[in-house]
């Protein structure tokens, strides 16, 4: 694998975690570890206007529940897909999906992988209350045996649908 300057140095930001039934690992990760208060979203087409899936337009759909920092956990209930998280769950049940780096530019993190041979396989982008912030996720399962997610953090997220507990 070649070196990723994208990656080098950086500590892992956050850790996702794929679930079937967000509202249940939420009330599973308080009761046995204490992890609060998570904070939640709906991600889709009307709330993140730039989605794509392996190189074509994305229509997926999921939820997600984030906690924490230094990593940050992330639960993520795919709604509607195709999405990876779909395909990931139907090889590999719930658990550990990917790890994630913040960059300050997900244009510079995008262009920094494909130097290194590396392309997405889901993005999304404009999710911030000021439609900045963005996400995309790499294949490096030969090499991490997990995804690798870069995230630009908007400057301002919009207010969650939720907090779990209130």
């Amino acid at each position: 694998m070649t070196a990723i300057p994208a990656l080098a140095g950086r500590p892992v930001g956050q850790i996702g975690i794929l679930v079937r039934d967000l509202d249940a690992a939420m009330e599973h990760y308080v009761s046995a570890l204490g992890l609060r208060p998570w904070r939640c979203w709906t991600y889709g087409p009307d709330t993140v206007p730039d989605l794509g899936y392996r190189g074509e337009r994305g229509e997926y759909v999921m939820r997600i529940a984030l906690c924490g920092a230094d990593p940050q956990l992330e639960l993520i209930e795919p709604l509607r897909g195709p999405s990876i998280y779909h395909e990931w769950l139907e090889e590999h049940g719930e658990g550990l999906h990917h790890i994630a780096v913040y960059v300050d530019s997900l244009e510079g993190g995008l262009a920094e992988m494909a130097a290194a041979g590396h392309s997405p396989v889901q993005h999304g982008r404009g999710y911030g209350a000021r439609g900045d912030g963005g996400f995309a996720y790499f294949d490096l399962r030969p090499a991490l045996a997990t995804y690798l997610e870069l995230i630009e953090v908007p400057a301002e997220r919009v207010p969650p649908e939720q907090t779990y507990p209130a």
